[in-house]
């Protein structure tokens, strides 16, 4: 004889629902791509922006970046089951169907644009619809399942968050913005190499058929090739002050975080592990903040 379960009372299901409506979202990941949107606002040539510029680009910044994830989400369903990193997801645990999530993942593009375009700028909202599309088309559809390239070509999607800061505030863009761009572009990879690396050693993107470069190369070729990104990315960094974008503050910044971050992704090149891949991931995550909070305090205080 089968014994039913009780169903929850309403209250209960009610905040679970609101649980992963918000994990839907990924608000985890969205925090570093609205830092560097806030960021990007205040070393404009426009100076210091209006508090409701602010406010309505965040808002319209995390509901854009929202529905991508939710998106996201419901289209990788399947890998994700597989995953032990992802399988607790509200999709793959069958807590939120896929048509839901689409559903909840358009809805919230919609009101993004609405916010944006109306709110702030056209410029901004088309911007953030671009990375909306750049993110669950080219990226999640296109690229992750068919080339170890993927997460090179894919990360312009998480580059342009600095784009609708910056056109928020200024209405426009310039060369400054675009550098912006390509450092989160370039910081992509070792960063996102790094955790899967880590992935690698528990065989989750080998088990979906994902092929992440740690996936379809040796452990020695990804850490050279982080190693090389990393490089770039450094130097990258120090274009803003060679064209006179950013002063001392902004320098001093730039090389001691970078200097770390070389520093992390050696001893990983020379030594690959799990816990030197996870501190190189950590890091990654520190270094782009400090980055984006050191250029505006350069703009701010020189």
């Amino acid at each position: 004889m089968t014994v039913s379960q009780p169903t929850p009372p309403l209250r209960m299901r009610l905040e679970q629902l609101g649980r992963d409506a918000i994990a839907l979202t990924k608000p985890r990941v969205i925090s570093l791509l609205l830092l560097t949107t806030f960021a990007a606002m205040f070393i404009t040539p426009a100076g210091m922006p209006a508090l409701q510029t602010i406010l309505l680009t965040m808002i319209g910044g995390y509901l854009m970046a929202g529905g991508a994830n939710a998106v996201n989400m419901a289209y990788d369903s399947d890998i994700d089951s597989i995953m032990g990193r992802t399988a607790k997801r509200p999709v793959p645990s069958g807590r939120v169907s896929k048509q839901t999530a689409y559903l909840f993942g358009f809805l919230l593009m919609a009101l993004s644009f609405a916010v944006l375009a109306f709110g702030v700028n056209w410029l901004s909202a088309w911007l953030a619809f671009a990375g909306f599309i750049y993110y669950t088309v080219i990226y999640t559809a296109w690229l992750k399942r068919r080339t170890s390239q993927n997460i090179v070509i894919g990360g312009g999607a998480g580059a342009i968050p600095p784009l609708v800061g910056w056109a928020a505030a200024s209405g426009s863009l310039d060369l400054t913005a675009a550098i912006l761009f390509i450092i989160i572009f370039m910081w992509t990879p070792p960063h996102f190499w790094a955790l899967a690396l880590m992935m690698r050693m528990r065989n989750d993107y080998g088990s979906a058929g994902v092929p992440m470069l740690p996936v379809v190369a040796t452990e020695a070729e990804t850490t050279r090739q982080i190693w090389i990104y990393s490089w770039v990315l450094i130097a990258i960094t120090l274009i803003l002050v060679a064209l006179g974008q950013m002063g001392w503050i902004y320098l001093l910044v730039a090389c001691a975080v970078g200097a770390v971050f070389l520093l992390r992704a050696w001893q990983l090149h020379k030594n690959c592990s799990q816990k030197r891949a996870f501190d190189l991931y950590k890091y990654s995550l520190l270094y782009l903040a400090l980055l984006f909070v050191g250029m505006a305090a350069d703009r701010m205080l020189l």
